[in-house]
């Protein structure tokens, strides 16, 4: 290939770069341009434009797509919906949805559109100097720099951009989720919230770990070291949101570990490795819901809603062992226990502990307070 071939095969590409920057840059102008014809906020008309190209969507993937924080996603959409913009329903198929959709009809909604309807006049005409392959390459390209667009969105909201920051992930249209915190960690926290735009948020105190995200299996890996030996404290507070249902796994040893996972569809829990002491406090049950620990522990403490049935398979040796208003000592080597009025038909806890264990308590909130 000539000097003059590889000149040219550069320069077409970087024009073509620079003119798809400017073409992005144009597209926000017009935004501004008419949010401030209608009277409205940029991200009202982008949430409003988002909703009649794309359909009814979540809070949670308008906020992933506009960059909006929940608090400011719901401020919005309370906005819009008392002008009479937008509804919010729930989705019929998963009641802990819930699904924005624009509201037909209004006169503002007519001038919002009349704006938009100019601009595609103008997409048509020029549309047709182009022959229907031109056409059919250029939807191609088209679709291919949005899909494309979207994934940069998500990459620029899951990296923090220093020590500190919140590490998230967007919802998107996940269906479950999976958390795996690997290697050991000095305190472990969990908690829920409902109506999060994120899959997740996590801080961290001491050195941070390594946080991996694909589809839907959150991965926070220590680094392997003598972590529990006067190193720095690897604490970590880990938010999961309540809209799917989770897998969550916690293995390689911790010296502290709270879950408060009230309101979480939790699918099941693993603890895998020595640790100091975990309390669970579980949520509502959808099923039959296995929680299973293993490895050395000095206490562990197991809640469940008032009401909920629990099995108990004793694997380990434990000094002191209350389930629910029995108490027992030393005792170990293959114990079953259930609680009074047990039906494997209901929704339960399949509780197994292979933990040798100064003091282990699997109780409710009718028999005993933690």
């Amino acid at each position: 290939m000539s000097r003059g071939s590889q000149d040219k095969s550069t320069e077409v590409p970087e024009e073509l770069t620079r003119e798809l920057r400017q073409f992005t840059g144009l597209a926000a102008s017009f935004f501004r341009a008419a949010a401030a014809r209608l009277g409205m906020t940029v991200t009202d008309l982008q949430v409003m434009d988002i909703l009649e190209s794309s359909g009814p969507s979540t809070a949670g993937q308008l906020a992933d797509l506009t960059g909006l924080t929940t608090g400011a996603i719901t401020g919005m959409l309370n906005r819009l919906e008392e002008a009479g913009l937008v509804r919010r329903e729930r989705d019929p198929n998963d009641g802990r949805r819930v699904i924005v959709q624009l509201e037909r009809g209004k006169d503002d909604m007519h001038n919002i559109g009349s704006i938009f309807d100019a601009l595609g006049k103008a997409w048509d005409e020029l549309a047709s100097d182009y022959d229907d392959e031109q056409i059919a390459f250029l939807l191609a390209f088209l679709k291919r720099s949005n899909a494309m667009s979207r994934k940069e969105i998500i990459r620029l909201q899951e990296a923090p951009t220093s020590e500190g920051e919140i590490f998230s992930a967007p919802l998107l249209d996940l269906e479950s989720g999976r958390l795996v915190v690997s290697s050991g960690i000095s305190r472990l926290t969990l908690r829920t919230t409902e109506g999060m735009a994120e899959l997740y948020q996590a801080r961290f105190e001491g050195p941070a770990p390594s946080v991996t995200v694909k589809d839907g299996v959150v991965t926070i890996r220590y680094p392997r070291g003598l972590w529990g030996l006067g190193g720095q404290q690897r604490a970590a507070e880990v938010t999961l949101n309540v809209a799917i249902p989770w897998q969550i796994v916690i293995q390689g040893g911790a010296s502290d570990v709270t879950a408060e996972l009230g309101g979480l569809n939790l699918a099941s829990l693993e603890v895998k490795g020595g640790l100091s002491s975990i309390r669970l406090e579980l949520p509502m049950p959808s099923g039959v819901v296995p929680i299973r620990i293993s490895g050395g522990a000095s206490e562990i403490i197991v809640r469940r809603p008032g009401g909920v049935a629990a099995r108990a398979h004793l694997k380990g040796w434990v000094s002191t062992f209350v389930f629910d208003d029995q108490t027992f000592s030393d005792l170990g080597n293959n114990v079953r226990l259930q609680s009074s009025g047990f039906v494997s038909t209901t929704p339960f806890y399949d509780i197994e502990v292979a933990s040798s264990a100064s003091m282990v308590t699997i109780t409710s909130d009718l028999t005993q307070k933690i």
